[in-house]
C-alpha cells in the first residue's frame, strides 16, 4: 500500500471542524479517505485534571492519550486497521459505538491539539487551520455540549470561560501561523471545500 496522505484539521472549539470533515467525507467513498478524531482518544475521566471548583477539564493538552492517538495514526500509515470504543464524555443518553479506521490513500486527522503534539505533527503532510469568530465559536459549542455531553448552558459557559478560552489563546491559536492552510469557517466554506477537494481527488487518481 503507498504511504497514505496525511492531513491534520485544527482550529479552536466550535470553530466547525467536525462540519467541515462531514461535508468533505461526502465527496469522497470509504475507500478512498479515512478520518480519525481526537475526541475518541481522551483519558478516562478519572483521570482528567480538575479546575479549583473541582470542574473536570477536558481541553488541556493532558487530556488525551497521545501516545495511543499517535501509535494508531502509525498503524493506520503502515496499513493496519484499528478499532477502539467511542468516547462518550459519560453522557448516559449515548451509547458507545464501535469504531473501526481503514487505511485509505487520504488520512485526515482532527482535533484541538492534531498540530501540537511533535509525535502527531511530524506524521502530517498538510496542516489546515479553521477559524471562527468567537462568538459564532461559542454558540456552536452551546448547541454541540448540550445535545452530544449532556452540559447545561450554565457548565457550557463556565468550561467556555475558564477552559476553553485560556487554552484557546494560549496553544491553539499559535498554530494558525504554522498551519499551510488557514480556512474562515464564520459564514461558509465551500470555496476551500471544493480546491480541497480537488486536489485530493488528483492526488487519489495519480497515486492509484
Amino acid at each position: 500500500m503507498t504511504k497514505p496522505y496525511t492531513i491534520g484539521i485544527t482550529g479552536g472549539s466550535g470553530s466547525g471542524k467536525t462540519y467541515f470533515l462531514t461535508k468533505l467525507s461526502q465527496r469522497f467513498g470509504a475507500d478512498e479517505i479515512c478520518f480519525i478524531s481526537q475526541d475518541n482518544y481522551y483519558h478516562p475521566r478519572d483521570r482528567q485534571q480538575t479546575d479549583d471548583r473541582g470542574v473536570k477539564n477536558f481541553d488541556l493538552p493532558e487530556a488525551i492519550d497521545f501516545a495511543r492517538f499517535a501509535e494508531d495514526i502509525r498503524r493506520l500509515k503502515r496499513g493496519e486497521i484499528v478499532t477502539l470504543t467511542e468516547y462518550t464524555f459519560n453522557n448516559p443518553k449515548t451509547t458507545p459505538k464501535n469504531i473501526i479506521y481503514k487505511p485509505a490513500p487520504i488520512l485526515v486527522i482532527e482535533g484541538l491539539f492534531v498540530q501540537y503534539f511533535p509525535e502527531i505533527r511530524q506524521e502530517l503532510d498538510l496542516k489546515i487551520f479553521i477559524e471562527a469568530k468567537d462568538y459564532l465559536k461559542l454558540s456552536r459549542r452551546i448547541k454541540r455540549d448540550n445535545e452530544e455531553r449532556g452540559y447545561d448552558l450554565e457548565d457550557v459557559l463556565y468550561r467556555y470561560h475558564y477552559h476553553v478560552m485560556p487554552v484557546y489563546e494560549r496553544l491553539i491559536e499559535p498554530l494558525k501561523h504554522q498551519a499551510d492552510l488557514i480556512i474562515p469557517n464564520n459564514h461558509h466554506f465551500e470555496a476551500a471545500l471544493e480546491v480541497l477537494t480537488w486536489a485530493l481527488k488528483a492526488r487519489i487518481a495519480e497515486n492509484g
